[in-house]
C-alpha cells in the first residue's frame, strides 16, 4: 500500500516539472498522511494544483469512506472507484513515499525515492462528495437547523500495484509511479487504454533507505524524517 509520502520540492521546481501554477506559499511536506488536504493535479483543472483530502469518498456514498488506496488490478471494476477511473483521474505529486518492512521485531519505515530526489507523479483518482440531506440539519419541513451548510468534500486516492523487484524487499504493494511521458495520457486518455500505465516502475530507477520511527506519527513533519538512519 501507499500510506505516507513526501513532497518537499520547491514551488518553482514543481511548477517547472508539471507545467502548472504553484503558489509561492506552498509549504514542504515530509509526512503526507491520510485525512490531510494535499496537492493534486486533476483532469478537470490540469494547469494548477488543488488541495483535496487524501481518502476517497465515492459520490454515491451515504457517509465518508476515506479510501486511501485503489488496487490497479480492479480499479476499473470496483464500484468505489469505477466512475472516477472513467473520468476523474489525477496526478499526485510526490518526491518520495514510505514503506514499512516487517523485520520480525517490529516494522521499520523506509523512504523510497529517486537517487536525485526529483519529483514525480503517482497515479490517482479524485471525487466530489455531497453530504446527504440528513447530514445538513434539515427538518421535516425543509427548513435548516443552522445557517452553515457543509461544503462538498473533495477527495483522492493513490493507486497501487504489484511491487517491482526492489520494493518487493519491503512490501507486497507499491504506489503506481508514472513516467513523465505517461502523465497526460493518464489524465485524459480513454479508460480502455490507460490500464497499461498501472504497472510497477522499474526498480533500477529507485532507491530506498531506513528512516526514523518518528515518521509513524503523522504530527511529525520536518526535514529530519527523510534523513537516512544507520541500521
Amino acid at each position: 500500500m501507499c500510506g505516507r509520502y513526501t513532497l518537499h520540492t520547491s514551488p518553482h521546481q514543481l511548477a517547472e516539472r508539471f507545467d502548472i501554477t504553484v503558489p509561492e506559499s506552498f509549504e514542504p511536506r515530509y509526512n503526507c498522511a491520510p485525512g490531510q488536504e494535499l496537492p493534486i493535479i486533476t483532469s478537470d483543472e490540469p494547469d494548477h494544483v488543488q488541495r483535496f483530502t487524501w481518502g476517497l469518498t465515492p459520490a454515491w456514498a451515504d457517509e465518508k469512506k476515506g479510501l486511501i488506496n485503489a488496487r490497479a488490478e480492479t480499479v476499473g471494476e470496483k464500484r468505489s472507484f469505477a466512475d472516477a477511473y472513467e473520468s476523474r483521474r489525477c496526478l499526485v505529486p510526490a518526491d518520495g513515499f514510505y514503506e514499512w518492512a516487517d523485520l520480525g521485531d517490529g516494522k521499520q519505515p523506509y523512504r523510497v525515492a529517486f537517487e536525485d530526489d526529483r519529483p514525480f507523479a503517482m497515479a490517482g483518482l479524485w471525487e466530489r462528495w455531497e453530504p446527504p440531506t440528513q447530514q445538513l440539519g434539515l427538518d421535516s419541513f425543509g427548513g435548516s437547523g443552522g445557517s452553515d451548510e457543509p461544503e462538498p468534500l473533495e477527495t483522492f486516492t493513490v493507486i497501487t500495484t504489484e511491487p517491482n523487484d526492489l520494493i518487493a524487499e519491503l512490501h507486497h504493494r507499491m504506489a503506481v509511479v508514472l513516467a513523465p511521458d505517461e502523465e497526460e495520457r493518464w489524465l485524459n486518455g480513454d479508460p480502455d487504454e490507460v490500464g497499461d500505465l498501472l504497472d510497477p516502475y522499474p526498480g533500477d530507477k529507485l532507491e530506498y533507505f531506513r528512516v526514523s520511527q518518528r515518521v509513524n506519527t503523522p504530527a511529525n513533519d520536518d526535514p529530519e524524517l527523510i534523513e537516512p538512519v544507520v541500521s
